[in-house]
């Protein structure tokens, strides 16, 4: 870890001469001062100016600001357009929605816009690395921020992992191989799960970290291209599915026995497949991490991140369409879809290779975004003291976070090599969505108390009170719950259903607009903000638990095992690391202005 995070002149740190770490009896008399440190780090926030300025110096040489909207709509589209679809489409289809999932995917669409306007009002206003970790950072402190931070990057690495490995088994479709372990090493004696070597899987990850630690503007330009060849792909998926099917499908199920219809479940089911398709939207929040990259923040950041988010909803919709056109919902298969509906017709066998092939395509691009963010992510949590500084260095050539994009590269792979992570699409989200929430909830704590530079009002007055703000976010949440509650719990068709559910919508409805006339905004943004402000955040935290509802509890688990793990490590190291880089004077350095940034 760098020294000038540790050096402190703070007496209970173990002397001038050295930190927390310095020794165990340093360290022994750190953990003797726990409570006190934790009383003064865990809330302890950092303003935006200073985040832009001495936080970032921490990492040496400054990011290469070289990315435009093109490119960033490239990364979104390549961050969205993975894999995902070409699973949650079918189940959805099948499980829930019907043909309706067309509209399930509008919703879906429609909830990850909103979030997406709350993300690009802190990424325009603080254009750092970092995404939603700077953006909790600065609004509710340094505990929120590490816990949701670390919960992210621990899905990026196993959800990175998992694709890797599935990348091998959609390119053995492509090329008629269809089964994986084909491609993969057994190895005897290991135990299930443990004992299949995916060399492939190894090898993709390392060439994407590689690329990556490259150069951040080289890899836009492969995303680019393989994100084109891979939209094709999904292009000639929905003219082939328009073409070959037919609009009785959309109405007329295979076995008469089952609801018909285009909502054979009605809205319900409209509703719980909008919460698994949502998936397939998850990956543009890592666009954000991008913006201490790009080159006019004010103008790229908001074309690129809801550009991206209205193209895939559109594409998304044309092929739930067209999927549900080629077969009836309830034959169609939730493991494979789209090569399933063609995988059985005569002489159309090909084209299942062709989808096999833009899905490998969507693994690749959907893999270098996904590591682009992550990376990145760690890099602003090396800033912050939190985490070893040596995670925070950017490279003088590069210009990228090349320790991180290392560090993080090498333990996907070597999750990948070995492990079967067979990990259900809800494990795999709910800590994104989880931050979503939060950042939803931050953009409206921080128009109405935090101000635009943490410091009160634009007038220079005395901060606003929290409490009205907090009062409403954890009141709102409340009723967003037990709306979700009684979705999920009350049995379907009765009065006593609607009348509850009508009841939540009403009150929330009426505290958001008790909210905007009673309390009063800290300041309006100069340059983007998000529009119809407090609803559209507010709608956005709505909907975010509504999908959090819908997860099983092996997801709940598993979050609830992370984020204990993630506060012992807080605990036991980042709190003293924190406090020790807050004490050192080598922290304290001059400030950088980013003449390259402009609006």
């Amino acid at each position: 870890m760098d020294k000038g995070a540790l050096m402190t002149p703070d007496s209970d740190q173990g002397g001038p001469d050295g930190g927390s770490f310095s020794s165990l009896r340093s360290y022994g008399r750190a953990l003797s001062q726990t409570p006190r440190r934790l009383a003064r780090r865990a809330c302890a926030a950092t303003a935006p100016g200073e985040e832009m300025s001495r936080v970032r110096a921490r990492s040496g040489a400054p990011m290469a600001r070289a990315l435009r909207w093109p490119d960033l709509v490239g990364l979104g589209l390549g961050g969205m357009v993975g894999a995902g679809v070409f699973v949650t489409t079918g189940r959805a289809t099948r499980l829930h929605a019907g043909p309706g999932v067309v509209v399930s995917y509008a919703i879906a669409g429609l909830c990850a816009l909103l979030s997406a306007f709350c993300y690009t009002e802190f990424a325009v206003d603080m254009p750092v690395a970092g995404g939603a970790f700077s953006y909790l950072r600065v609004t509710f402190g340094e505990f929120a921020a590490f816990l949701t931070g670390a919960n992210l990057i621990m899905e990026y690495v196993f959800s990175n992992a998992a694709v890797a490995r599935s990348f091998t088994a959609y390119m053995g479709t492509a090329v008629g191989v269809d089964a994986p372990s084909k491609w993969r090493i057994a190895v005897p004696g290991l135990p299930n799960g443990f004992n299949q070597v995916d060399l492939v899987a190894v090898g993709v990850i390392l060439l994407i970290s590689v690329c990556i630690c490259y150069s951040t503007k080289e890899s836009s330009k492969v995303n680019m291209v393989l994100t084109a060849v891979h939209v094709a792909f999904i292009l000639f998926i929905i003219v082939m599915g328009f073409w070959r099917g037919d609009a009785r499908n959309l109405t007329h199920p295979a076995d008469p026995a089952h609801p018909g219809g285009f909502f054979p479940n009605g809205v319900g089911g409209v509703f719980s497949g909008a919460a698994m398709v949502y998936l397939s939207y998850i990956g543009y929040d890592a666009v954000s991490t991008m913006a201490e990259e790009v080159e006019r923040p004010a103008r790229d950041i908001p074309i690129g991140v809801s550009g991206s988010v209205i193209i895939v909803t559109v594409l998304y919709c044309l092929m739930a369409a067209s999927m549900s056109m080629l077969l009836p919902y309830d034959a169609i298969d939730t493991e494979a879809p789209f090569s399933g509906a063609f995988r059985g017709s005569d002489g159309w066998g090909w084209v299942s290779n062709v989808i096999g092939a833009g899905a490998s395509l969507g693994i690749l691009t959907s893999l270098m975004v996904a590591m682009l963010g992550q990376a990145r992510y760690l890099c602003v949590i090396g800033r912050s003291g939190v985490m070893p500084a040596w995670l925070a260095k950017v490279h003088p050539k590069t210009a990228t976070p090349v320790n991180a994009s290392a560090f993080l590269g090498l333990l996907t792979a070597a999750l990948a090599l070995f492990t079967e992570l067979d990990i259900l699409l809800n494990l795999v989200c709910i800590g994104t969505l989880f931050v979503f929430y939060m950042v939803s909830n931050a953009v409206v704590y921080r128009r109405y108390v935090v101000g635009p530079t943490g410091s009160g009002t634009e007038s220079g007055d005395r901060q606003p009170s929290a409490w009205p703000t907090l009062a409403f976010l954890l009141a709102f949440s409340l009723i967003a719950l037990s709306f979700t509650l009684v979705w999920k719990l009350a049995p379907e068709g009765g009065r006593t259903r609607v009348g509850l559910l009508s009841a939540c919508g009403a009150a929330a409805v009426a505290m958001v607009g008790a909210f905007q006339a009673l309390v009063p905004q800290a300041h309006t943004p100069e340059l983007w903000g998000v529009p119809g402000m407090p609803w559209v955040p507010a709608a956005s935290v709505f909907l975010n638990v509504f999908l959090l509802g819908s997860l099983d509890r092996p997801s709940y688990v598993r979050f609830g095992f992370f984020s204990a793990a993630a506060v012992l490590v807080y605990v036991l190291y980042s709190v003293h690391a924190s406090y020790d880089a807050e004490e050192s004077a080598t922290l304290d350095g001059a400030k950088v202005q980013d003449e390259a940034c402009r609006v």
